[in-house]
């Protein structure tokens, strides 16, 4: 029997899977492992890197079988990439001096730049979303020490 790739997207994805699990697992090994009874900090990484590349093989082997559909994997789209980079990397930049609003709202409206169905009342739903869950969640859920707007609006 003759192994062929007939579904490039899921070998791809399953390839991927399979490098981040082993490398969060690996990773972990630095941490104390514990046991079941007692976690360490390494516990939880290291067994959500091994789930991860159990789903990775299971997507690669499933891109392999007979039956899958052939599906090829297409050129990158470096203008889109530039732009969901560009956007993280904004945002990493502007979150102290301009605090957490308004650079997720500049995340979310570079980032949608990306995308070829564009609109300004999508990206401003997805924007007001997504600062409230994050305000929310991490805000005041899980009471994070970020500034929520710029030090010069609040002074």
């Amino acid at each position: 029997m003759k192994l062929s790739i007939r579904n490039q997207k899921d070998v791809a994805a399953g390839a991927i899977y399979i490098a981040f699990g082993a490398a969060f697992s690996l990773g972990a090994l630095n941490y104390n492992m514990g046991d079941a009874a007692r976690m360490g900090p390494g516990w939880f990484p290291f067994w959500i890197g091994v789930l991860m590349v159990a789903v990775g093989a299971a997507t690669a082997a499933g891109g392999m079988r007979a039956r899958a559909a052939d599906d090829p994997l297409k050129k990158p789209e470096l203008r889109t990439l530039s732009w969901i980079i560009g956007a993280v990397i904004l945002f990493g930049l502007l979150l102290q001096p301009l605090g957490l609003v308004l650079s997720l709202a500049v995340l979310v409206v570079v980032s949608s730049l990306a995308s070829h169905e564009f609109g300004w009342k999508g990206t401003l739903a997805n924007t007001v979303i997504l600062i409230a869950f994050s305000i929310g969640a991490f805000i005041k859920g899980i009471s994070l020490q970020i500034p929520l707007w710029p030090s010069f609006l609040i002074n």
